[in-house]
């Protein structure tokens, strides 16, 4: 079953077209030592059969968890089948971002739709299109704030996912300027009063993450009055997009821009990606916002019709002057999250406690086992850190037992040496949960 998709006589006439000799001369740029001379040891091909039951043995090899416990800013939510049935049609499924979305009314009511929500759910006046990912969401609002204001520190709280805090220290080497880390508190909470010690002039953003990487719910009436006093941005992102379903939106507690990670909806983990980039901001940076918008009107008879509004990307009209370099199809991943919450309707709010009481059980079993203990106070969404004798050896028990365990922290914090980030979901069931309690509890 050979597929050839141009033949020997349509590549001359290709070439005679474009006015070059042979397809050797297309690569004349790039100097001889730098190319390929002979093809590196290929395996000898297969036929359709034999690759079908390769891929199958390869397949057998995975082990799948029974459940996990596991959080750290990629969250196992149940799917509704009817996410897989829109986003797999193919009208919407390709690998590269709709080029000429405008072409197609279905993709800008979709992407319409799912910015109203975002819109709504983060309690700003504008989301655009969706981005590749939550950090580089958080990083883009960074640059943004930069920009805009002409200043040149970023404060970014420890408390922020350590992954994120790495993409914004990329953006912001990149452009100048000076990222400062702000400590969090015994609560777990982010320290205002180093915060106000370490804000001046020159800070154009703060970044914060609520819930944060320990799962705490940062209160944003104390953060909000520290940056804007100096006329800082204030930043808020999150990776658990649940989270949206229950708490205040920091749009309505002074948020400039809230940006984070919506794989939680619609999205299966798959190996880490792709997630969606979530970005929401204040009308005032309507036009500075990365990416595209896509908006509504009524054509010369009145009908309602749909156009990108906005296009500051490299792909359009903008190119080395576009504010972001957006390829993949991110709006299909938009699509996906817009279906999942049509599913969900107001049962967000019902998910989101769900999450919450999952969390506490299995938090109340834990902490009652001997020698754990609870490190911080202050209150959680699904996630929270808990003091072990021996993490490693009781995320071993865990996964001879088919259970993704707990995020060591001291991986990214020295500080936390027995400390474990524990995720709970609606996918948790009871006893599910005193399954794994029992296992921990026979650690020794």
């Amino acid at each position: 079953m050979d597929y050839t998709p141009h033949t020997p006589d349509d590549i001359a006439t290709m070439l005679q077209t474009i006015g070059v000799a042979s397809l050797d001369e297309l690569f004349s740029d790039i100097p001889e030592a730098y190319r390929l001379k002979n093809l590196p040891d290929l395996p000898a091909p297969l036929s359709e059969q034999e690759g079908w039951r390769h891929m199958v043995h390869l397949a057998a090899q995975n082990t799948l968890p029974a459940m996990t416990l596991m959080g750290a800013g990629a969250y196992h939510h149940y799917i509704p089948a009817v996410v897989g049935h829109i986003v797999g049609r193919s009208e919407f499924y390709t690998a590269y971002t709709p080029y000429q979305a405008e072409i197609s009314q279905g993709i800008l009511q979709a992407i319409y739709e799912y910015q109203t929500m975002i819109a709504r759910l983060t309690g700003m006046p504008v989301a655009n299109a969706s981005m590749y990912d939550g950090a580089s969401a958080m990083a883009e609002g960074a640059v943004l704030a930069g920009k805009t204001l002409n200043r040149d520190r970023i404060l970014i709280a420890r408390s922020v996912h350590p992954e994120y805090r790495r993409v914004v220290a990329t953006y912001c080497a990149a452009n100048g300027y000076t990222l400062l880390e702000i400590p969090y508190s015994a609560t777990g909470r982010l320290d205002t009063a180093a915060l106000a010690q370490a804000i001046d002039g020159q800070a154009a953003a703060v970044c914060i993450q609520s819930p944060n990487f320990f799962g705490i719910i940062e209160d944003l009436r104390d953060i909000e009055p520290v940056a804007h006093a100096t006329g800082a941005f204030l930043i808020s992102g999150f990776t658990e997009a649940t989270s949206l379903g229950l708490l205040k939106p920091a749009g309505e507690l002074g948020a400039d821009i809230v940006c984070g990670e919506g794989q939680g909806f619609g999205n299966p983990m798959n190996y880490g990606g792709p997630f969606l980039g979530i970005f929401a901001a204040t009308e005032k940076l309507l036009r500075k916002i990365p990416g595209r918008l896509s908006g509504m009107t009524v054509d010369l008879d009145g009908k309602r019709g749909f156009v990108l509004t906005l296009q500051a990307r490299e792909q359009h009209i903008r190119r080395e002057k576009a504010t972001s370099n957006i390829c993949t199809n991110e709006a299909l991943c938009a699509l996906a999250a817009s279906v999942h919450l049509v599913s969900l309707g107001k049962n967000l709010r019902k998910l989101a406690e769900l999450n919450v009481h999952k969390a506490r059980y299995l938090k109340g079993k834990l902490s009652a086992l001997a020698d754990w203990d609870l490190p911080f106070t202050a209150p959680v969404y699904n996630e929270f850190v808990l003091s072990c004798p021996d993490p490693e050896k009781v995320n071993a028990a865990w996964q001879e037992a088919g259970i993704v365990g707990g995020y060591t922290l001291e991986k990214d914090y020295p500080e936390r040496k027995n400390d474990l980030l524990l995720c709970a979901t609606e996918m948790l069931g009871r006893a599910d949960i005193d399954r794994a309690v029992a296992i921990a509890a026979e650690v020794r």
